[in-house]
């Protein structure tokens, strides 16, 4: 069953980047450094999923397919808990009302309808997020686009005991767009109790735990923090952040901090 609910609202945003992040010490916080490569050719892939619905399972497993498969390519996988499903039985523990409204918005700016699961790529178009040709075939597009904008972004990620601080820095052209950065948990899985999926064992990738909107209009350069997650793993986590039109929905680029990326 795909849930439809047609809802308007306005946009956010999104933009390519490089990214890097430093080392430093002291006595009583621990800091470790991590870094991104420049991109080029690049995919954003915005999932739109629940627990609560019987068809996100097999869009929830094309995305762990695609993240395995491009793990070397430009490819960049969020994927957002509705809160929406929530009432018919199951409450999905990564929800959020924030991530439903951010689903919201693209249906204004893409003229769409709001439904699980829905996938929006690079902030522009949208498919039913299991329809693997459709999928495919667009990455393919994007990745080999040779018009790709390179707007330079500098990121660094700052890991104390409490919170995760992300300092950031960028010379975007347009001062109208927003930078997102994004808290990632790469893997995790849960056991249904009731809902569509009852008696399932979901597995699900690239779940998006907290997102934070700067306005570049402003703020081109600062400091936006993370609380810091249970079960923490630094293999297991990362940032991902990118720059948008609001009004256009246009990613220009994205990048990303691996917290294993450490030496």
């Amino acid at each position: 069953m795909i849930l439809k609910n047609t809802i308007t609202v306005g946009l956010l945003a999104l933009s390519l980047f490089s990214a890097f992040a430093f080392v430093q010490k002291d006595e009583k916080e621990k800091i470790k450094q991590y870094s991104t490569t420049e991109n080029k050719g690049f995919a954003v892939l915005e999932l739109f999923t629940s627990e609560g619905c019987s068809s996100c399972p097999p869009a929830d497993e094309l995305m762990g397919k695609i993240e395995k498969e491009y793990n070397n390519e430009n490819v960049y996988i969020l994927s957002y808990h509705v809160d929406y499903w929530n009432r018919l039985g199951w409450k999905d523990r990564f929800s959020s009302a924030e991530n439903s409204q951010r689903q919201q918005m693209y249906s204004r700016i893409l003229s769409s309808q709001v439904y699980t699961p829905q996938l929006i790529i690079n902030g522009e178009t949208e498919f039913v997020g299991s329809d693997e040709n459709a999928v495919s075939k667009a990455l393919q597009t994007v990745l080999f686009n040779s018009n790709s904008q390179n707007t330079t972004i500098n990121l660094s990620a700052r890991i104390t005991k409490n919170e995760i601080q992300v300092q950031y820095e960028t010379y975007a052209p347009d001062s109208k767009n927003n930078l997102l950065i994004s808290l990632v948990e790469k893997q995790s899985s849960t056991q249904v109790g009731k809902g569509e999926n009852e008696g399932r064992h979901l597995q699900h990738w690239q779940i998006v735990h907290k997102q934070n909107v700067i306005s570049l209009n402003k703020n081109q350069k600062g400091i936006t923090a993370f609380q810091f997650p249970k079960q923490f793993s630094a293999d297991n986590w990362e940032v991902i952040a990118f720059i948008q039109n609001p009004k256009t929905g246009k990613i220009s680029g994205t990048a990303k901090v691996n917290f294993n990326s450490i030496k």
